[in-house]
């Protein structure tokens, strides 16, 4: 069968506690992480799993940090840490601009905020041992940065043929190293109708394409005529002409669709890309996150 990946799992409001079954099943059926977005609270529902999974390293991808106060974070982090018997990776990030406006929040400078909260988080009194602490990355300052201050990243979105130029920013031995966390969100769509599956990715990644962050991202990772093109979509307020621009060679790099071996392919490529722990983010052509799962379950 291959290598297991990681899955993501959000709880939304009433499904939650058909999402703690489905995480109890992801563990019966050998998933090497299960790992919890912002969409919802993913510190509760990271809470939750350490009480109803027992063996299986989950975590948040990520906590925004400017959602709460650090020594909040330190605080829960750390409980959520001692009840899993060390299962829990604490991935935090700075989010971005619509999600802080969203909540009334602005964001800082990305580089010194991330740094300024891990210090602080490491320095909070009498919160207990804190869990490892995963770092949001997308470009190269970030992923340097992670391997100075962080026990590991987490990528979303990434581009595969990117992934070794950027993983090259960290020491050899940091790379070698199995402690050290490097993860991957993958939107995931399984389907034999394989044109369906690729509108379901280009559906869920229109929305990160209007984001100057991951614009500036996939340029860096060689896409740059794409991305213009999107930019001058954006301003024209042709938002419709988006998807025409997330071109299949692109959707191939940054997603995995079709049937189950291209699903099950794409996972051993992403393995042998440098992603220690691939996270896919499931999607269905027939529906909503329990028939995506549904989906995913039949090929692994």
């Amino acid at each position: 069968m291959g290598r297991m990946p990681a899955i993501s799992l959000a709880a939304v409001p009433g499904r939650r506690s058909a999402t703690l079954d489905l995480a109890v099943e992801i563990e019966k059926k050998g998933f090497t992480g299960i790992f919890c977005p912002s969409l919802g609270d993913s510190m509760a529902l990271s809470q939750a799993l350490a009480l109803v999974t027992k063996e299986i390293v989950f975590g948040t991808s990520i906590m925004p940090i400017y959602f709460r106060q650090i020594f909040d974070h330190a605080s829960s982090a750390s409980f959520i840490h001692e009840t899993s018997n060390g299962r829990f990776r604490f991935g935090v990030g700075v989010s971005h601009g619509p999600a802080l406006k969203a909540k009334g929040l602005k964001g800082g400078k990305p580089l010194s905020d991330i740094r300024s909260f891990v210090s602080e988080l490491k320095e909070a009194p009498r919160v207990g041992e804190l869990p490892p602490i995963i770092l949001a990355a997308m470009r190269k300052k970030m992923i340097a940065l992670a391997g100075e201050i962080g026990n590991g990243m987490v990528f979303a979105n990434a581009a595969r043929s990117h992934m070794q130029e950027s993983l090259d920013v960290l020491s050899a031995s940091t790379k070698r190293d199995i402690n050290f966390f490097i993860g991957n969100m993958i939107p995931t769509c399984i389907s034999n109708d394989v044109e369906a599956a690729k509108a379901v990715n280009r559906k869920t990644l229109t929305s990160y394409a209007m984001l100057p962050n991951y614009r500036n991202y996939w340029k860096e990772a060689g896409y740059l005529e794409e991305m213009e093109g999107i930019e001058k979509a954006i301003e024209a307020k042709e938002f419709d002409r988006i998807p025409h621009f997330l071109t299949d060679t692109w959707l191939r790099d940054t997603t995995l669709f079709g049937n189950s071996t291209s699903v099950r392919d794409g996972v051993e490529a992403w393995f042998d890309s440098g992603i220690k722990t691939p996270i896919l983010v499931p999607s269905s052509v027939r529906g909503g996150q329990m028939l995506a799962f549904e989906d995913l379950f039949s090929i692994f």
